[in-house]
């Protein structure tokens, strides 16, 4: 797939950035041809016409504007360049984020955390030098060499003509080199990619790779890793300074070549001395922004080699739009009597043969509380995630008081739920900002409640900055009972109506677990509740117990019906305290 149209198109959303670097990048290499006949015309009349520093002053003054000319036009070109680089990535970065949250997190189980942050960082990062170098230096090796050739042709036919035959062997060797480079260069952005996924992927596993002994087989894998990344470095490195040496030759060459038959016919008087001077100072100025390109090639194929994963990812196929309703239609919804309703839902993950839920029937009541039972694979999860709108169904609907849910967006649906994990993410940032999720909306006092809810205003006491204490990545410096109530704290703030929760209470030591279940019982009040459970406990308040087996729903109501009845939900019961 070819990513030049696309990238050219990126540096063109960005309006007039790109035109202006190439017209300073062209003006300062342009403005030499003015400065060497100039200087050309300095010699001349210093050594052939004897002219005194007095009567060559007006000339030197113009030479001297012209370098202080150049030098400005080279800072803004290298300024408006760099702006370029960084408006471009900054969008790049910002469509990968959003992609992320369209796809959503039933996406994200299927790729590896690693490879995605190198694509979103490293990825986007390597596009620097395609915009800010590549990209305007194409233009001005086209623009300059031509405006050369109109130049010196009246001047002279024959260095015009070496000029037009010699000038296309070096993007013709760059060319054919860089065939070889881009296969070099894949290979060396795959090697860093599964490189950051293992490193990434072994920093975040690392606890439980020292509690099974497996750290060091794990570190010999990065090891190799890291040896193949080296290794492809090593080679994209020896292709660049091979192309380097071949350009540099054919230039030097081809700027030989002038000057030999320019001095040939200065000593035969064919040529004027100060015509035959510009033309000798000018010859490598002709290949300089040839040689700048063929130069600068390698960093543009890093960038396109970076911008295929990116267009790849960018690319995967979204599910279709419906019309939208109004937004304030949905909000009109909760403020009445509403009725949640699955009707027919299936759904299906790309890596399983068999479907996860297969014809899903079901209506959740306003304020009552629902539980989902089931083994290990029967869809609770699943269940859980359509609801959420982290994945959308492959048959059937869901709907609010018979209004289709998908006619809505996706995050304006959440803002009306509530989902309170087994395992909540605790973020790299302050307790404040992992409450409120960076909604700068809440005021002080409903904050406070919040924390105040769900039990963690003793908490916050204790901490050396209070609120503004940061937590650690994953929340390492919190008890899984503390991180839980960080959790429950931005249910109670974000007072949804529609609660979910997968067992909070799972993996907590008994006096834990009655704190929490208190908080949780509290948070339930007046909401329609679903209650993904793996204990008994859990059950005993539920208004209906929803049974789950294989993706599908095979029986429905309160315990002793389900117990007398249903021959799943009693081998559940009768497994033990907590089941999976």
């Amino acid at each position: 797939m070819n990513q030049y149209p696309r990238l050219t198109r990126e540096a063109r959303l960005s309006g007039w950035l790109l035109p202006a670097a190439v017209f300073c990048g062209f003006v300062a290499s342009g403005l030499i041809v003015l400065q060497s006949w100039q200087l050309s015309a300095i010699i001349s009349r210093v050594f052939l016409q004897h002219q005194t520093p007095g009567q060559i002053l007006p000339l030197m003054r113009l030479v001297f504007l012209v370098v202080c000319v150049r030098a400005v036009f080279t800072f803004l070109n290298e300024v408006i360049a760099g702006k370029l680089a960084v408006t471009v990535k900054l969008r790049l970065r910002k469509m990968l984020l959003e992609k992320l949250n369209r796809l959503g997190p039933a996406f994200l189980k299927n790729e590896r955390t690693g490879e995605l942050t190198t694509n979103a960082l490293q990825g986007v990062d390597a596009l620097d030098a395609y915009f800010s170098q590549y990209l305007p230096q194409v233009l001005i090796a086209v623009l300059l060499p031509i405006t050369i050739l109109i130049v010196v042709f009246p001047i002279d036919l024959l260095t015009g003509i070496i000029f037009a035959v010699t000038a296309p062997l070096i993007p013709l060797f760059m060319v054919l080199i860089g065939r070889l480079s881009e296969v070099l260069t894949r290979k060396q952005w795959l090697a860093r990619t599964r490189l950051g996924g293992y490193f990434l992927d072994t920093l975040q596993g690392i606890a439980t790779l020292k509690m099974l002994g497996r750290s060091r087989d794990r570190a010999k894998e990065v090891k190799d890793i890291s040896d193949q990344y080296r290794i492809a470095t090593l080679n994209v490195l020896r292709i660049t300074f091979l192309s380097a040496l071949v350009l540099e030759l054919v230039a030097t060459l081809s700027t030989a070549v002038v000057a030999v038959e320019i001095g040939l016919r200065l000593l035969y008087a064919r040529v004027e001395f100060q015509q035959a001077f510009f033309i000798l100072l000018i010859a490598p100025e002709f290949y300089f922004p040839l040689r700048q390109l063929s130069a600068r090639y390698h960093a543009g194929m890093a960038g396109i080699t970076a911008a295929q994963h990116i267009y790849a990812f960018l690319d995967v196929p979204e599910p279709k739009k419906e019309p939208q309703f109004d937004p304030s239609l949905l909000a009109a919804q909760f403020d009445q009597e509403f009725t949640i309703s699955l009707r027919g839902v299936a759904f299906a993950y790309e890596s399983s043969l068999d479907h996860s839920l297969r014809g899903i029937d079901l209506t959740l009541e306003k304020g009552k509380h629902y539980v989902l039972v089931g083994k290990s694979g029967s869809g609770k999860s699943t269940l859980a995630q359509l609801l959420l709108r982290f994945v959308l169904p492959d048959d059937g609907e869901i709907l609010i008081n018979d209004l289709k849910i998908s006619a809505w967006p996706a995050d304006l649906w959440r803002r009306f739920i509530g989902w309170v994990p087994q395992r909540p993410s605790i973020f790299h940032m302050s307790l404040l900002e992992n409450i409120t999720l960076g909604n700068e909306s809440y005021r002080h006092e409903e904050i406070q409640g919040a924390v105040a809810a769900a039990g963690l205003s003793d908490l916050v006491k204790t901490l050396d900055k209070g609120w503004h204490t940061s937590l650690k990545e994953g929340g390492s410096r919190f008890s899984g009972g503390e991180a839980q109530r960080v959790a429950l704290a931005r249910a109670f703030l974000k007072d949804p109506k529609i609660l979910i929760l997968d067992e909070p209470t799972a993996h907590l030591d008994l006096e834990l677990e009655q704190q929490i279940t208190r908080a949780t019982q509290q948070l339930m009040e007046g909401r329609t509740t679903l209650t993904i459970a793996h204990r008994i406990s859990t059950i005993k308040t539920a208004d209906e117990i929803i049974v789950l087996d294989k993706g599908e729903l095979i029986d429905k109501g309160s315990h002793a019906e389900l117990f007398s009845r249903c021959e799943v939900y009693r081998e559940l019961i009768n497994s033990g305290r907590r089941w999976a």
